[in-house]
């Protein structure tokens, strides 16, 4: 496929979302459909949050798009690509069907965390169970496979997806940050499956891309619409199953890491908010403003700063991604340790592993609470 071809697509997925977004925002106010202020929320005023459907149906008319170009015009994409097969396809499409409506269910209707996980985990083994999926591992010393044996790889690709999905689905605290990070991923992980011809991979990154630029006129502080959990679990999903097809195909020992360090930031957040709920003897499970966009804000940031400073980051990480896969010993053992020692700066700087203890959401002394 060509740079023109991949632009062409992105923007025809960009303008769907930005034309359904509107539409979606005034349904979700005509039916009360909103976020209200209160809590760990950072908003004033209630806000539409019904989003994620707007991304859902502009990927959607893009990929209906994609396949009349490829059916009528010669396009090349999902139908001639010969790494993946229609029941791959099939499972992709069905497994970010039901990771939407379950997203979208609890929006609506607010259901137990354990109805929403299960509905997570059948989308992942959907996936998994049509093909895409984790068979081996790379050994670190050699370089060879290790095959795993069928149920191990259903259960490492399900809880891959599943925390893939909830890594941007728990950063989606402030205005546009879960929308910037999922494209800013998804451009890294273009390039990346491009460059080894996963054309599939490449378009649904394409269409991510698209999508949330589109979004973002309206979700950028201040925004007017949230995406959702149907938003923020649909694009963390994908973006998983992107680096599955287009980067972990390789016996690399550093494949598996690629990935996660594209994502690096909201993966450091969510460690951080763990270790630090464990240090405060709290749940695990339980919110806290310890959040790095919970810190930056404290610093006296607005939300647009800290949103942009979140986005540098992600970028920095994303080019420490492609040099990691794609540049001699010495240089990506450089980037790693200078990305390992802005990433501790940073943390020293914000306090992100400092306990926060029941009852006390207020930021490090000396920082004021918003």
């Amino acid at each position: 496929m060509s740079l023109r071809h991949y632009l062409i697509i992105g923007a025809v997925a960009a303008l769907a979302s930005y034309a359904l977004t509107p539409l979606v925002r005034r349904f979700a106010l005509k039916h009360h459909v909103v976020a209200y202020p209160g809590g760990r929320k950072i908003h004033r005023t209630p806000i539409p949050e019904m989003g994620g459907t707007a991304l859902f149906a502009g990927l959607v008319l893009a990929v209906l798009i994609q396949i009349a170009g490829e059916h009528f015009f010669g396009w090349k994409g999902f139908l001639s690509d010969t790494n993946i097969s229609t029941v791959n396809l099939v499972g992709i499409a069905v497994g970010a069907a039901v990771i939407f409506t379950t997203g979208l269910i609890d929006d609506i209707f607010d259901i137990p965390p354990g109805a929403k996980l299960a509905g997570q985990i059948v989308a992942a083994l959907v996936v998994s169970l049509c093909g895409v999926n984790i068979g081996f591992l790379s050994n670190p010393i050699d370089g060879s496979k290790i095959w795993l044996d069928p149920i191990m790889c259903h259960l490492l690709t399900t809880f891959y997806l599943v925390a893939f999905a909830n890594i941007i689905n728990l950063v989606d605290g402030l205005d546009g940050l879960a929308a910037g990070i999922s494209a800013i991923a998804a451009a890294s992980l273009l390039v990346l499956a491009a460059g080894v011809n996963q054309l599939t991979a490449a378009l649904i990154a394409t269409l991510i891309v698209g999508v949330c630029v589109g979004f973002l006129r309206f979700n950028f502080n201040p925004a007017s619409i949230f995406m959702g959990d149907e938003g923020a679990l649909l694009l963390g999903f994908l973006l998983g199953i992107i680096s599955l097809m287009g980067v972990m195909k390789t016996t690399a020992a550093v494949a598996l890491a690629v990935p996660l360090l594209i994502v690096a930031v909201p993966i450091f957040d969510t460690l951080s908010a763990i270790i630090r709920r464990i240090r405060g003897k709290r749940p695990i499970k339980e919110a806290d403003k310890g959040h790095i966009h919970h810190r930056l804000l404290s610093r006296g940031l607005n939300q647009r700063q800290t949103v942009l400073i979140i986005y540098a980051w992600s970028i920095l990480l994303a080019v420490g991604g492609y040099a990691v896969r794609n540049t001699p010993t010495h240089i990506r053992t450089a980037t790693l340790i200078i990305l390992l020692l802005i990433t501790a700066a940073l943390s020293w700087f914000l306090g992100l592993f400092e306990a926060v203890h029941r009852g006390d959401e207020r930021p490090p002394e000396g920082r004021k609470k918003r």
